[in-house]
C-alpha cells in the first residue's frame, strides 16, 4: 500500500503544496519508524506523573554515571548559538507576526535569533502547522510576504541579514488529529520536525546555515534520543549535504528535566546545542507534580520571581553550571511585557526587562527571549554588555553541585485576588485560542489603578493560572487575610464575574455603528464560551487530570460550551 493511500488529511490552506507524494512517502517511513518510540515516551511519562500524585515519588537525580558524572563535551558549536543578545518569539503560522519579528526594531536593529514557534504560542491546528512550514521555507529563500487587505498594508522582508531561526515543534505528549496514517492520529512532534526539516530545513542546510530546534516539553531521556534518531533519519532520508549542520537546544520546563540535563545533552550526541530556562512551564509542570501534597500550596503566581525564589535560581544557575561543563549553550527565559501607549508604563516595564536580564547574563546566560520587538534592545544589551566586559565565570559557576535544588513553596501570600487574576488571564485566554491564537496580550489588572503593562500569555501561563486554581481548590487552600477558603463555587464565582466584567468593558469599547456592534456580539460570545472552557479546564486539574488545552479540537470546545457548567 503506498503512502497516499494510507494517509488522509483535512484539507486545509497550504496542504496540497507541501503534501506531496514524495513528503508522504518520507513521513509515512517517519510514523512507522518513531510513532511506537512516541507512544512508549508518554508512557513512560504517565507513569512518572502517577508515581509522583499517587505514591509521593517525586522526580530525581539518577545514580552517579559516566554521563552525569565524566568530562566529556559536546561538539563545537555554531557561532549563532553563542551569539549574545537576544531571541524573538512569535507564532510562526501569523505571517505578519513572522514578518515583524524577523526585520529590525524601533532602533534599526535586529534580533539575534527568531524562535519562530508552533508550540506554546501557536494555534495547535494542522492549518497552523503547515502555514508554519511555509512561512519557514519562505523566510528562508527570501520571499516571505503578507498583504493585510484591511488594513491596505503589506508586509515584507527588511535587506539585510536575518536572525538565524529556532524551529519549535509540539511536544511528544500531542497528536495532531487532522492528519492520519493507517487511521490513527500522526503524533504533532512526528509531522512538525519532518515538515520542518523536508523544506526550511533542508533549504537552510543547502544554503549552508544551521538548522536549530527547541525541543519542548521534555520529560524523559528517550525523548532526546527520539530527536537525535529523527535527526539521523531525516537527514539521510532527504538527501542533506555532507557537513549539514542540525543542532537542538532542549526546554527545562519539566521538573523530570531538571534532574536529567546531563543525560538529556549526552544522547543528542552531534545535535546537543544547549539548555534553555522555561521559566512560565517550568512552574507549570512543577505545580502538576506536587498537586496532591497539601504541604506544596504556592502563593499567587504574579509574585513568584526567579531570581528570589531560591530554588528556582538554583535549577537555572545548575542549567548554566551543566551547560558550561559540557561546552553547550544556555540560553535564558522570556521577557513577556507588551508596549503600551503609556509612555510611564513602557517606562515601568523596560526597568523590569532591564532587571531580569542583567540578572541572566550575570548567570551566564548568553541570550533571552522577547516576545515584542518594541523592548527588543532592552532585553538584549544586558548580554552583550557582560560579553563585552570580558567577563569569566567563577568555578562554582562551572560545578553544577554547588547549586541544590530542593522544591518547596515561594515566599508569599495566598489570596482570592491572585485567583482573580488567574481567572481573568484564563477567559481572556481561551477566548484568543478559540480564534487560533497561542499567544494572546493580557492585562490580568485591566481597570485596576497603577501601572501594569500587558504581557503575552501564551500555553504555559495558562497552564500555571489553571493549575494553581486547581491547587488551591483541592487543598481549600485560604486567603490569608479573610480566611475565605477556595473551592469549586469561589473559583466559578471568580470566572462569573471576571467574564462578565470583561464583556462589559468590550462591549463599551466597540464603536456605535452595525459592524462594531456586531463584532463586539460574537466576541462576547466567545467569552461566554471561554468561561465553560476554563471551568472545564480546572475541573480536570482538580480530578488530577492535566490534559492539554492544545489536544482539545474547536468541535471539542463547542460541545463543551453546550453541556452543563463543570464547576
Amino acid at each position: 500500500m503506498s503512502a497516499s493511500d494510507r494517509i488522509s488529511y483535512a484539507p486545509v490552506d497550504g496542504a496540497d503544496e507541501l503534501f506531496t507524494p514524495e513528503f508522504l512517502d518520507y513521513v509515512a517511513e517517519a510514523y512507522d519508524r518513531f510513532a511506537p518510540a512516541v507512544r512508549d515516551i508518554r508512557a513512560k511519562r504517565d507513569a512518572m506523573l502517577r508515581r509522583a500524585l499517587e505514591d509521593r515519588e517525586a522526580p530525581t537525580f539518577p545514580p552517579k554515571s559516566d554521563v552525569n558524572s565524566g568530562d566529556w563535551q559536546a561538539p563545537p558549536l555554531p557561532d549563532d548559538l553563542l551569539r549574545p543578545g537576544i531571541e524573538i518569539s512569535g507564532p510562526a503560522a501569523i505571517t505578519n507576526m513572522a514578518i515583524n519579528a524577523l526585520n529590525p526594531g524601533a532602533e534599526g536593529e535586529r534580533a539575534e535569533g527568531y524562535l519562530d514557534d508552533d508550540e506554546d504560542s501557536g494555534g495547535h491546528s494542522l492549518g497552523d502547522t503547515v502555514r508554519a512550514a511555509i512561512n519557514r521555507r519562505d523566510a528562508t529563500l527570501g520571499t516571505l510576504r503578507h498583504h493585510n487587505p484591511d488594513r491596505n498594508r503589506t508586509y515584507e522582508l527588511a535587506a539585510g541579514t536575518l536572525p538565524f531561526f529556532m524551529h519549535r515543534e509540539r511536544g511528544n505528549h500531542l497528536d495532531e488529529p487532522d492528519f492520519r496514517i493507517d487511521g490513527q492520529p500522526i503524533p504533532a512532534s512526528i509531522l512538525g520536525m519532518a515538515l520542518t526539516l523536508a523544506y526550511c530545513g533542508k533549504e537552510q542546510a543547502e544554503r549552508g546555515q544551521g538548522v536549530y530546534f527547541y525541543l519542548p516539553k521534555i520529560e524523559v531521556v528517550e525523548e532526546a534520543r527520539f530527536a537525535r534518531d529523527m535527526f539521523d533519519f531525516s537527514k539521510e532520508r532527504l538527501g542533506y549535504p555532507d557537513g549539514a549542520v542540525i543542532k537542538a537546544v532542549v526546554l527545562v520546563e519539566s521538573l523530570p528535566a531538571v534532574y536529567i540535563m546531563d543525560e538529556l545533552l549526552w544522547e543528542l550526541g552531534p545535535y546537543a546545542g544547549g539548555l534553555n530556562a522555561a521559566r512560565w512551564d517550568l512552574k507549570a509542570s512543577i505545580l502538576e507534580y506536587v498537586m496532591a501534597d497539601p504541604g506544596q500550596v504556592w502563593p499567587d503566581r504574579f509574585g513568584v520571581d526567579i531570581k528570589t525564589t531560591d530554588f528556582m535560581a538554583n535549577i537555572f544557575r545548575r542549567l548554566v553550571a551543566v551547560c558550561l561543563r559540557r561546552a553547550a549553550a544556555p540560553i535564558g527565559g522570556m521577557a513577556t511585557a507588551l508596549p503600551s501607549r503609556d509612555d510611564e508604563v513602557n517606562e515601568a516595564a523596560a526597568a523590569s526587562i532591564r532587571q531580569d536580564k542583567e540578572w541572566e547574563a550575570a548567570q551566564g546566560f548568553v541570550r533571552a527571549w522577547v516576545a515584542h520587538i518594541f523592548h527588543m534592545k532592552t532585553a538584549a544589551d544586558p548580554f552583550k554588555a557582560v560579553a563585552a566586559s570580558g567577563w569569566t565565570p567563577t568555578q562554582e559557576m562551572r560545578d553544577p553541585a554547588s547549586y541544590q535544588v530542593a522544591i518547596h513553596p515561594p515566599d508569599g501570600p495566598i489570596t482570592i485576588a491572585g485567583s482573580r487574576r488567574n481567572a481573568r488571564m484564563l477567559i481572556e485566554y481561551v477566548e484568543g485560542w478559540l480564534q487560533g491564537r497561542g499567544a494572546k496580550g493580557i492585562d490580568s489588572l485591566e481597570g485596576q489603578p497603577g501601572i501594569h503593562p500587558a504581557l503575552m500569555e501564551d500555553l504555559a501561563t495558562g497552564r500555571i493560572s489553571v493549575a494553581q486554581t486547581a491547587q488551591r481548590i483541592i487543598h481549600s487552600a485560604k486567603d490569608i487575610e479573610t480566611g475565605e477558603a477556595h473551592d469549586h463555587a469561589l473559583v466559578k464565582r471568580l470566572l462569573q464575574e471576571e467574564v462578565e466584567d470583561i464583556i462589559r468593558i468590550r462591549k463599551a469599547e466597540a464603536a456605535d455603528d452595525d459592524a462594531s456592534q456586531a463584532e463586539a456580539a460574537a466576541q462576547a460570545e466567545r467569552y461566554r464560551k471561554a468561561f465553560k472552557m476554563a471551568m472545564r479546564w480546572v475541573k480536570n486539574y482538580t480530578d488530577l487530570d492535566f490534559r492539554s488545552l492544545g489536544s482539545y479540537t474547536l468541535a471539542d470546545m463547542d460541545r463543551i460550551a453546550s453541556e452543563p457548567d463543570a464547576l
